[in-house]
């Protein structure tokens, strides 16, 4: 069976699989929408205002941000793989209600720990340091557990749940939904963190976080029925986790009685090897859009994003927290706007080479954070960096869609949901990296030294994408276009 209900089209384009063309019930997608937007919206809050929570609680350093960057990273990073063949083995229900219940209670708990914590911090640290350590570490941890949930959210809703919608659509219906859902990720990155700024500048930082725990409490019922309205709207999902039952009963079965005979050497061999999540990284490794996959990973080795780090970065250079949040804001609008332009670029020209202009684009816009290094003037170079930053996002968000829709064409159905948590994994590897260089180089005056490391490796990421281009197309340009181009100028 097909979801499709005769509605108005989401999208136009080349064939998809079978389909002709057919548009998705427009209520279910507005559902789908408007669930995406609740979870995303609590999620962005806690990203932008941790590293401020975090450089209040022990100013003048950028330790504490640097640390929970790390806890978080390097749980993704760990349990990345994990959460993805988690995903692929439940139902797609009880992956719903495991990834609300867990995002929901994490950012609550985070939330009243960090409110103690800005409230007692002073006290705590002269004269009940161990309590102080002990609310970190909570925060830290519930911190971790929301990003893990986040994922399986993302995985569920969209690697999976979209292009088993758009199965037997035209291309463009899935390129357009894609935008779409990004665009409402970047709407709340642009909105929450404005919010949350106001609040922290105007009312206090523990009013925010208050606010924060609160917005879970009453948001988490509401997205857990749009969701199971959309899934059960859609025909289509619950059969492909029909499929995905009976695929997992023909491979996991042998598997089973060859482990269970085996000696205790190879059983223990086997168990160390998913422990690590050896098969699973096997999977990513044999996939046609590694390069790619890698490269939109290196993306993530920077402090060139208005995250935690460049948060507090500003915040130590003089820059108001309300102003940090609309200059983050209109890097979202900027991002939206790559939302709006990808699928018009995408009608011209193929979704690789949308890719290869978009993140030379990005390249060509982060010159201007490689020059705030030698403006003098914390503000004037704070500024500088914020343009920088703001204006890359107009090639970095383009390129992101990009290959994940390049990951969406070329991934197996039986892969996809492994290959997402590998992906993220990755992602959060080098994510990670880029907290350990923090700690390492924890004091904001060698900041620049941080922004001059991430041009280099968002330079590497453009050269490895661009290899894959050409090992694909076997070139990078139509000489012979170029050719009689230049004869007519000439």
């Amino acid at each position: 069976m097909s979801a499709v209900v005769g509605d108005p089209q989401v999208g136009g384009g080349g064939p998809r699989g079978h389909g002709q063309g057919s548009g998705l019930d427009a209520s279910l997608l507005r559902r789908l929408y408007v669930g995406q937007f609740l979870t995303r919206w609590g999620a962005r809050m806690w990203e932008f205002s941790v590293g401020l929570y975090m450089i209040r609680i022990w100013p003048g350093s950028l330790l504490l941000a640097a640390i929970y960057g790390v806890v978080e990273s390097s749980s993704v990073a760990v349990f990345g793989p994990m959460v993805g063949t988690l995903v692929h083995r439940l139902t797609y229900l009880q992956v719903l209600g495991l990834w609300l219940v867990v995002q929901s209670l994490s950012f609550i708990i985070a939330g009243a720990s960090v409110t103690a914590l800005l409230v007692f911090h002073n006290q705590l640290k002269d004269t009940r340091f161990p309590v102080f350590v002990a609310l970190v570490v909570v925060t830290n941890a519930s911190g971790a557990l929301a990003a893990l949930s986040t994922l399986a959210g993302t995985i569920l809703i969209e690697r999976e749940w979209v292009v088993v919608m758009c199965s037997g659509h035209p291309a463009a219906v899935l390129t357009e939904i894609n935008s779409v859902i990004r665009r409402i990720d970047l709407s709340c990155k642009l909105l929450a963190p404005v919010l949350s700024g106001l609040v922290i500048s105007f009312v206090s930082t523990q009013a925010s976080a208050v606010a924060l725990a609160l917005w879970n409490v009453a948001s988490v019922g509401m997205v857990y029925w749009l969701f199971v309205s959309v899934y059960n709207g859609v025909p289509a999902l619950g059969e492909n986790v029909q499929k995905r039952r009976e695929s997992a009963v023909e491979i996991v079965s042998p598997a089973g009685e060859e482990v269970h005979s085996a000696g205790w050497k190879v059983r223990a061999r086997k168990q160390l090897s998913s422990l690590l999540c050896c098969e699973s990284w096997a999977v990513y490794m044999r996939q046609e859009v590694v390069l790619p996959g890698v490269a939109l990973a290196i993306l993530y080795f920077t402090v060139l994003s208005f995250g935690t780090l460049m948060t507090a970065a500003l915040d130590w250079k003089g820059i108001p927290a309300y102003v940090i949040s609309l200059a983050r804001g209109f890097s979202a609008i900027v991002g939206i706007a790559a939302t709006l332009l990808y699928p018009v670029v995408h009608s011209w020209v193929s979704t690789l080479r949308t890719g290869l202009w978009s993140i030379w684009m990005q390249w060509c816009c982060l010159l201007l954070c490689v020059g705030s290094v030698w403006v003098s003037g914390r503000v004037a170079s704070a500024w500088l960096l914020m343009a920088g930053v703001a204006a890359s996002r107009l090639g970095l968000w383009m390129f992101d869609l990009a290959v994940t829709q390049l990951m969406q064409d070329s991934v197996p159905d039986t892969d996809r949901c492994v290959v997402g948590g590998v992906q993220s994994s990755l992602q959060s590897i080098f994510d990670l990296l880029t907290y350990v260089m923090a700690i390492i180089i924890s004091d904001p005056r060698d900041f620049s030294e941080l922004i001059v490391m991430s041009f280099f490796l968002v330079t590497c990421a453009a050269l490895m994408y661009t290899l894959h281009v050409y090992r694909v197309r076997k070139h990078l340009f139509h000489l012979d276009k170029v050719i009689v181009v230049a004869k007519m100028g000439w």
